[in-house]
């Protein structure tokens, strides 16, 4: 705990978010620095609760208390120590994570949580500015080969905890840099992708081998992955997107969130979008379909392009401004939340659903139709409420229905009713030595649970390898290894 009497005395503060004329006309991290003094501050806030459901409300496990309890105290060396025990990458959390653990926060139930969010980005990042959080190579090495097809937060967790027991481990990225989702779907005013080399660096350093343009079950052979590797992990995320089905989907002007996402970041990092295939919002009436944080990446992603217009739809009833007693503590509260991208601009409406779409004689969208429904799960339209909008560029927000199949075909594992791959309790197929993780496994889902998925799995994969025959043990020499730090 914090401050024994600190959630008295105190109340919830947050960085400051840098002035939306500013933010718009650049791509860097919308907050600003938040000094020590008012983090040890918010740290006092947490209370000894006696049962801390901050934990429980973190699919990580996160020790909540402990480092809230230090950074109050100053102790943040300690502090990086008990964020890492659980967390590979808190630096990842700490800024697109929703926080599950604050809706948790026993605070929470007639006060303002504790900034837990807040505080563990600001541990992590002191722990990188300090050099607290360097290499920690594996002193021995097993002789067994693990490969790991994907490189989002899953693959990445699954990979580092593998690696630091001592297995052999390739990561192999059908995309052209490492980093799945967290490189190409997340925008940089969100997570800076430097964010990510420091802590890919980390990890080279520590043996991971990172393959990138390899796609498994095309230019990489799923047979090859059989014969050369002990196990294999499936961490591809579930990217078959959500479509629309309606009249004029088909025209030209109406992309998917993942279409147009990757290629402003795609920009940011120094490519050029070749001009038959660009999709940009500068000087267009932007319509986004869909209500969620992929949707707000598509709204901020817009305001930074300069379109002429953009409205933001969602067939979900608008949700209450405070918790709705539906959803009391600690459950994970239905109330609206408002994000960088909507303080930027932009019409959100809610209760709508698109009929069909119109064109140019060119083939080009022009106009989109819609109506107001009612409420799930029949979604009724209503009469008399019929609309058009006109509309240069449509992006589908919609979420995700499971991963791409051509490779789990080729691999034979079986599926559940939903379409991701089936496991065990220890996230193993059906075909023995093939483990799943993340969105692959559960769906579409957040990056702690991403995380939780990798490390749970590597644990997994480590009680399999062990059931197979001796491995070679061989101890890495001192003049190779690199110094250990303290993140565990």
């Amino acid at each position: 705990m914090g401050k024994d009497t600190g959630f008295l005395e105190y109340s919830r503060e947050l960085a400051p978010r840098r002035p939306v004329a500013e933010r718009v006309n650049d791509w860097f991290e919308i907050y600003q620095d938040f000094p020590e003094e008012s983090l040890r501050t918010q740290g006092a806030r947490c209370m000894d609760c006696g049962v801390p459901f901050c934990q429980t409300g973190c699919p990580v496990n996160n020790l909540i208390p402990d480092w809230n309890d230090l950074v109050y105290r100053g102790r943040w060396k300690e502090a990086v120590r008990q964020l890492h025990a659980t967390n590979n990458f808190p630096e990842f959390t700490g800024r697109i994570c929703p926080a599950p653990c604050e809706a948790s926060c026993v605070l929470g139930i007639n006060q303002p949580p504790v900034t837990i969010k807040q505080i563990e980005k600001n541990i992590v990042e002191r722990g990188f500015l300090e050099g607290w959080i360097r290499p920690e190579p594996s002193k021995v090495r097993t002789g067994k080969k693990v490969a790991v097809v994907g490189s989002g937060p899953a693959g990445l967790a699954s990979a580092q905890q593998l690696c630091r027991a001592g297995h052999s481990v390739v990561v192999y990225e059908k995309a052209d840099r490492i980093g799945g989702l967290l490189r190409y779907g997340i925008p940089e005013f969100k997570l800076e992708k430097h964010i990510i080399d420091r802590r890919l660096e980390q990890m080279s350093a520590e043996g991971v081998e990172f393959v990138t343009r390899a796609e498994v079950g095309k230019n990489v052979a799923v047979e090859d992955l059989r014969r050369e590797f002990d196990a294999i992990v499936l961490a591809g995320g579930a990217e078959q997107p959500r479509d629309l089905n309606v009249p004029g989907r088909e025209l030209k002007g109406i992309h998917f969130a993942m279409e147009y996402l990757p290629q402003q970041n795609r920009r940011n990092l120094g490519d050029t979008i070749g001009p038959e295939v660009e999709i940009v919002a500068t000087g267009k009436r932007v319509v986004i379909i869909g209500g969620g944080d992929t949707g707000a990446d598509c709204l901020g992603t817009c305001h930074r392009q300069k379109p002429l217009s953009v409205h933001q739809f969602e067939i979900m009833p608008k949700p209450p401004e405070e918790r709705s007693p539906l959803t009391p503590w600690p459950l994970w509260p239905m109330q609206l939340r408002i994000e960088g991208a909507h303080e930027e601009g932009g019409a959100r409406d809610w209760s709508l659903a698109t009929t069909k779409f119109t064109g140019s004689k060119s083939g080009h969208v022009q106009q989109l139709h819609a109506v107001r429904v009612g409420p799930p799960p029949k979604f009724e339209p209503i009469p008399s409420t019929e609309f058009t909008m006109e509309a240069d560029l449509v992006l589908i927000a919609m979420g995700f229905v499971g991963p791409v199949r051509s490779m789990l075909d080729q691999l034979g594992v079986e599926l559940d009713s939903r379409g991701n791959v089936a496991t065990d309790e220890n996230n193993m197929s059906s075909e023995p030595g093939v483990f799943a993780a993340g969105d692959m496994r559960r769906g579409q889902s957040l990056v702690v649970w991403a995380i939780a998925e990798g490390r749970k799995t590597a644990a997994s994969v480590g009680a399999y390898l062990k059931t197979k025959a001796m491995p070679r043990i061989a101890a890495v020499s001192d003049s190779n290894s690199k110094e250990q730090s303290i993140a565990s």
